[in-house]
Formats: structure tokens, C-alpha cells, sequence
């Protein structure tokens, strides 16, 4: 069952995008409802699933992207609440029993994406055993604007204060990856980006203060371990997670731990994060080994750099920010793409030449040109292939070429644009 304020508010974003973007108008409601729609499942315990798309597992990261654009409406709908809330109480569960699982099974199922997967750790819940900084971000980012909304503290149980001292835990461990008992092989990888290299320890990393992390949101791993976006995410949602510590808990000691590790991260960050790039003058890495070496380019999947103000972590004229824009939306950035028909940030998970909606509906969200704006929109208006869907990937030459008829991730982001873009029409 759909709850009321959803479909409620579906209308009113059509309605609203038919007055300032008619060309959007086809895809607002849909897009909004797909989520809710098609990827969410009450389970025989009660409980609520999120698969992310046509896989049937719970990204943690997807699971709460997914759900964003509806947590503003839960004090209005109890419906809407009791699914939020089991969400966070299934994300709970899940960090808990294995923090570096970034997707999980409905039930223990002994199945996971690939029976070549070879991890430390084995259990019947794990549907895939990719170590993302983001995933375990994602979860206290979802449980804080949920409580911000709703005030609802029954979110506020053991288990709950477990996790994000299992978050603390992990991401202190992994400062110092050399002593991380965590490794991941797959065999007869499709590409070397589907498995860590150095028998699945990932490349070397020196000590920086931030949190070492074996794969990107992209799911590809990373070259050099300290993914940056990652980093930046873990200090706004350690911030978070104390704020959560402090309406919930009598526990100083874990919310000093999440202030300082998160001064730790973002003093790392500005330390070994920024290089001097002669172009475009200070800017941000997409990842770094603490080594001297750097990975300059940007993926459409957040968190990215493109992401910096929607994470939270720097406004959107920052200098430095600024610069890492200017330099990530250019060629300059080996995944950014120009065509015939549209030009953004692609990725490495897709094929050469295929960018993101994502990626585009990320410019329109921290971009301050309104001519950006509109040109984004206009992108996306043309590049649906006429399915009034946003895919994961599609052809800049030729966008009836995408991978992924549907993607909730993408369908939701692009709707919480919508509303963002429409508030002011009447």
C-alpha cells in the first residue's frame, strides 16, 4: 500500500512541473512514486525491504537515496513513518551484524551477487561484501533527517546506539587499513575494478586521519584508498550521528569520539585531499594514498565531488569547490563526455561515452548559474529515451543507448530536484 501522502504529493509535483517545465511534466509523478512503487516490500515479519532496482537485494547506500524525497512527509503520514522506521531499524541490524557489507539479502538466503565472491567474512544475509565508506554514511544521513522531521526517539534503541558505535569503530580501524583484518577477491572479475588487487587488501595507503575505503558508491574499487567525496560524507554524518548520541543517549564518550574522528577525517582531507593543479588552481582529488598520488577525475555516483554542498560538507562558492567544478565538468576529467545530443559525468561502471542522470540532475542541485540549470534540464528532458524514466547510463551521441531501463536511485534524486525547482509555482 502506497501511503496517501505520497500519491498526494505525486499530484501536486505534476501539476506544479506542467506550469514551469511542461516537457518534465510526464516524468514528475512517476519518477516520485518509483521508489515507493516498485522497490519497496512489507517482508512476512513485518518489516519493510528496499531492493535497489532489478537486483533483489538492500543497498545500504541505494536503500536510503531511494527514500530521501519522502522523509519530509513522514510527520504527516503514519504509514509513511512505520516504513521509515523499519528501514532504519533494518539498517541498524545490517551494520551491525557486518559493516563491511554494502548489500544485503531480504533473509538469510546462503546466496549472494556471485558465487566467486571470497571475503573474511561469510553469512547468508550478505548478498555482496563491498567495504563502502558511503554505505555506512548513507544510514546515519537517513536516521537524522528522519528524527529531524518526525522527532520520533523509538528510533532510539540499543541497537540503533550499536551501530553508529560500530560506524566510529570501523571507520577508526580503517585510518590504519594495515591492521583491518577486512579483504574481498572475486574471481574471474569482469573488469580489474571488481575486486581489490594485493590478494583483495587494496593498494598501500600512509596515515592521513581519514577513513581508508575499498570501493567507490560506483561499487568499482578504488585506485588509491582514501576516496575523497567518501571522507567528506563520514564528517557531516559524524556530526549527525553525535547530534543523534545527544537527543537520544546518556553516552559523551561515543559523541566525542564521532566529533573528533570526524576532525580527524576532515583535517586529512584538506591536508592530502587538495592538489595544486595548474590549470584550475587548488582543487579537491578524487582519491589519495597518503603517498604523494592522486586520482583527478569525478564519478556521476554520489557521494562525488560534483556532491561537496549537497553532502553538506562546503557551500557551493567555496574556492576550492569552485575550482574542482570547473575542472570535473571538462575533459579535463577523464569521465566527463561531450555529443552529439548531451555532454556530463559518466562513469567507469558504464560504457565510454555514457553519462548519468544522476550527473545531471546533481549540476542542477549545487550549480549557482541558472543558464546551467536550464541547459541540465533541457538534457534531461531530450534524454529519457521516451520512457519517462531516468537511466543509470546513456550515449551522449545517441541516448535511446542506456543501461537500466529504471533506476529508483536516479527516478528519486531527479524528483526531490523537481520539488526543489517547482516550490515556488502555486
Amino acid at each position: 500500500m502506497i501511503p496517501k501522502i505520497l500519491l498526494q504529493k505525486a499530484e501536486e509535483l505534476e501539476q506544479k512541473t506542467a506550469k514551469k517545465y511542461p516537457d518534465l511534466a510526464p516524468l514528475a509523478k512517476q519518477c516520485f512514486l518509483n521508489t515507493i512503487e516498485t522497490t519497496v516490500t512489507q517482508l512476512a515479519d513485518g518489516s519493510y525491504f528496499v531492493i535497489t532496482g532489478d537486483i533483489p537485494a538492500m543497498w545500504l547506500r541505494d536503500s536510503a537515496a531511494q527514500l530521501k524525497p519522502y522523509i519530509k512527509y513522514a510527520a504527516q503520514d503514519e504509514d509513511l513513518k512505520t516504513i521509515l522506521r523499519s528501514v532504519i531499524q533494518k539498517h541498524a541490524f545490517y551494520v551491525n551484524l557486518d559493516p563491511y557489507t554494502n548489500a544485503f539479502n531480504s533473509e538469510v538466503k546462503g546466496k549472494g551477487y556471485s558465487e566467486d565472491d571470497h571475503s573474511n567474512f561469510t553469512s547468508g544475509w550478505v548478498w555482496e561484501r563491498k567495504y563502502e565508506v558511503d554505505s555506512l554514511c548513507a544510514s546515519l544521513y537517513l536516521s537524522h533527517e528522519y528524527y529531524q522531521v518526525t522527532g520520533d526517539k523509538s528510533i532510539f534503541t540499543e541497537e540503533f546506539r550499536l551501530m553508529i558505535q560500530t560506524i566510529v569503530d570501523t571507520f577508526t580501524l580503517e585510518q590504519h587499513h594495515d591492521r583491518s583484518p577486512y579483504w574481498f577477491v572475486r574471481e574471474h572479475a569482469w573488469a580489474p575494478s571488481d575486486t581489490l588487487p594485493m590478494h583483495g587488501k587494496g593498494r598501500p595507503v600512509n596515515y592521513t586521519g581519514m577513513t581508508w575505503s575499498g570501493f567507490r558508491p560506483s561499487d568499482d574499487s578504488c585506485k588509491f584508498g582514501y576516496l575523497i567525496p567518501a571522507n567528506m560524507m563520514a564528517v557531516v554524518a559524524l556530526k549527525k550521528a553525535a547530534e543523534l548520541l545527544a537527543a537520544g543517549y546518556e553516552d559523551k564518550e561515543l559523541e566525542t569520539r564521532c566529533l573528533n574522528l570526524a576532525e580527524d577525517i576532515r583535517d586529512g582531507i584538506e591536508a592530502y585531499g587538495v592538489v595544486d593543479h595548474p590549470k584550475y588552481g587548488k582543487i579537491y582529488a578524487y582519491e589519495t594514498d597518503g603517498f604523494g598520488n592522486y586520482n583527478l577525475m569525478d564519478d556521476a555516483n554520489s557521494p562525488s565531488l560534483l556532491a561537496i554542498p549537497y553532502l553538506g560538507y562546503k557551500p557551493a562558492d567555496d574556492p576550492i569547490y569552485q575550482n574542482t567544478r570547473r575542472f570535473i565538468l571538462s575533459e579535463d576529467n577523464p569521465y566527463y563526455f561531450v555529443g552529439k545530443v548531451a555532454k556530463g559525468i559518466g562513469s567507469p561502471h558504464t560504457p565510454h561515452r555514457y553519462i548519468w542522470h544522476i550527473g545531471l540532475t546533481m549540476q542542477i542541485l549545487t550549480t549557482l548559474d541558472p543558464a546551467e540549470k536550464q541547459e541540465c534540464l533541457e538534457t534531461i528532458a531530450r534524454t529519457h529515451a521516451g520512457t519517462n524514466f531516468m537511466h543509470e547510463g546513456f550515449n551522449v551521441d545517441d541516448p535511446t543507448q542506456f543501461t537500466r531501463p529504471w533506476f529508483a536511485w536516479a527516478n528519486t534524486l531527479f524528483a526531490q530536484m523537481l520539488e526543489q525547482e517547482t516550490a515556488d509555482v502555486e
